[in-house]
């Protein structure tokens, strides 16, 4: 019985190692534009996760996530957006459709992804990873509303997150772009 039991402990423990062994680098995504996008591609950079809306009051956030990404874009750092319509039905466009309003009202050029699910049931498997502790490792972050931003290091591991109403060029994000020590 004490041979079932540690063999049983074990593989738990092997299991649970290899969940909080993956990185962003091991999820894909689908931009707007329906192409593949390889999220290992990103190998090297800090990664700023962000669920967006194109009806919610924080959207005009997207003014100041592009200019945080033209500040630092040549800093190996991106920002990918992708737009949920999980909260209050605030991104009810299509892909095209939400293409067309972050380029024309906010200028975005930063990469953004098909639209997917950040909570519940149909959650996507990036987000079930962003938000639990047992496959990330870091932290337990529920997605509580639209703009909720996650920071990805340099070797696809969380390293933490703010919360949507936190602004995108607040100090905790800057101070982690530049790699300056927070208190």
């Amino acid at each position: 019985m004490k041979k079932i039991f540690f063999a049983v402990l074990f593989m738990a423990i092997v299991l649970g190692a290899a969940a909080q062994g993956k990185t962003l680098y091991d999820y894909k995504a689908t931009t707007l534009d329906g192409a593949p996008f390889d999220l290992s591609s990103l190998k090297g950079k800090k990664v700023l996760v962000v669920n967006t809306a194109s009806k919610c009051g924080n959207t005009p956030q997207y003014a100041t996530l592009q200019k945080l990404y033209d500040t630092y874009k040549d800093r190996n750092f991106v920002i990918i957006g992708f737009p949920a319509n999980n909260f209050g039905a605030q991104e009810p466009g299509t892909n095209a459709e939400i293409k067309e309003f972050c380029t024309r009202n906010y200028g975005v050029t930063f990469p953004m992804m098909s639209k997917i699910s950040v909570k519940g049931n149909d959650i996507d498997p990036l987000y079930k990873w962003l938000t639990s502790k047992s496959l990330n490792g870091v932290a337990d972050a529920e997605v509580t509303w639209n703009f909720q931003k996650f920071m990805i290091d340099e070797q696809g591991k969380l390293i933490g997150f703010a919360s949507p109403k936190e602004k995108p060029d607040s100090e905790k994000i800057i101070s982690w772009i530049e790699g300056k020590k927070t208190n």
